[in-house]
C-alpha cells in the first residue's frame, strides 16, 4: 500500500489497514511518503508508523509534487500490486482488503470514495456540499460507463509493473488531473479498468476559502494541460462547445464584474453550488482558456 501525504496525520489509517492485512494473511507492506511537509508536529506524529510491522514512513526533504511522489512510492514498493490511498481517506468497512482480494480483475481496480461526515455540522461547507451533489455520478456502475475518465488515485489498486511501465506524468506538480491523465494513458494502451463498490470514506473537508483556492489551482492545471486532457474533463468539453465568441465574451465580462463577489460568497457560511459552478466556468475562461 502506497500513501503519499503532506501535512496530514495518517497513523490511524495505517493501523486500520495493517489490521485488515494481517487478518487476510498475505505478505504486505505499507509505505507512507511525506512530500516535504511543513508541519513539524504532523511529521513527528507520523513517525509512529515506523514502529509498526511491515510499515515505513519516509520523509522527503522537498515537495516533489503529486505525480513524482507517487512514482517514488512505486519504485520503493516490492510487492507485485500497489494500492494507492490518499492520506485523508478513512476506513469505513471491515472487509475493505478482502473485497480487493476477491475481485477478478488483475490489472487496475478503482474502489471509489464514499462521502462521510455529519450533514448538520457540514451544511455550510462548500466541499462537502459539492461532493454530495456529485455523489450519484461516482457510483461504481456510473464510473464503469466511462472507466478511463473516472480513474482516481484516492483508492486505486494497480499491478506494479504497469505503473513502472506507465508512470504518472511528473509535469503535474500542482493540484489536479495527474490521475485523469493516467486514465487516458491506460486507455491508449488498452489496459482494462474495473470500477467496484469498495469505497474509502472521505470525511475531512477543508475550509471554504481553502477549497476555493484549491479549485483555482486545479483549474490552472487543467488550463496548462488542456491539450493532453481534452475529452477527459467535462469543463473542457463545455468550454470547447461554446462556438459563439460573444457567449465567451459575456462570461468573461460577468466574471470580471462579479467574480470577486461570487468568491466572497463561496468563502462564506452559505455557499451555493450553482454560484460555485458559475465561478469555476468564469475563472477558467478568464484565466486559463
Amino acid at each position: 500500500m502506497l500513501i503519499p501525504t503532506y501535512n496530514h496525520g495518517c497513523v490511524a489509517l495505517v493501523k486500520g489497514l495493517a489490521q485488515q492485512l494481517e487478518a487476510a494473511g498475505d505478505d504486505y507492506e505499507i509505505i507512507v511518503a511525506d512530500d516535504g511537509s511543513t508541519d513539524a508536529a504532523t511529521v513527528a506524529e507520523n513517525q509512529a508508523i515506523n514502529t509498526l510491522p511491515h510499515c515505513r514512513y519516509i520523509v522527503r526533504p522537498e515537495n516533489a509534487g503529486r505525480a513524482a511522489i507517487r512514482n517514488f512510492l512505486v519504485r520503493e514498493a516490492q510487492q507485485p500490486y500497489v494500492l494507492f490511498i490518499d492520506s485523508d481517506m478513512t476506513l469505513i468497512s471491515d472487509d475493505y482488503i478482502q473485497r480487493y482480494l476477491d475481485c477478478s480483475c488483475d490489472t487496475v481496480i478503482d474502489g471509489g470514495v464514499a462521502i462521510g461526515g455529519d450533514p448538520d455540522l457540514l451544511k455550510g461547507n462548500l466541499r462537502y456540499r459539492y461532493e454530495k451533489a456529485e455523489e450519484a455520478r461516482h457510483t461504481a456502475p456510473e464510473r464503469q460507463k466511462t472507466p478511463y475518465q473516472h480513474l482516481h488515485t484516492a483508492n486505486l489498486l494497480v499491478r506494479r509493473d504497469l505503473m513502472l511501465e506507465h508512470p504518472f506524468d511528473e509535469r503535474f506538480r500542482h493540484y489536479g488531473y495527474e490521475d485523469v491523465l493516467l486514465g487516458k494513458t491506460f486507455r491508449q494502451h488498452h489496459i482494462a479498468i474495473a470500477h467496484i463498490d469498495n469505497p474509502l470514506g472521505f470525511c475531512t473537508f477543508e475550509t471554504n476559502a481553502d477549497f476555493v483556492s484549491k479549485t483555482e489551482e486545479g483549474l490552472r492545471t487543467l488550463g496548462q494541460f488542456r491539450d493532453d486532457l481534452r475529452g477527459y474533463s467535462r469543463l473542457l468539453t463545455l468550454v470547447s462547445n461554446i462556438h459563439i465568441p460573444a457567449v465567451k465574451s459575456v462570461i468573461r465580462l460577468w466574471h470580471r464584474l462579479f467574480g470577486r463577489l461570487e468568491r466572497r460568497h463561496l468563502c462564506g457560511s452559505r455557499p451555493s453550488i450553482l454560484i460555485f459552478k458559475l465561478y469555476r466556468l468564469g475563472y477558467f475562461i478568464c484565466s486559463c482558456a
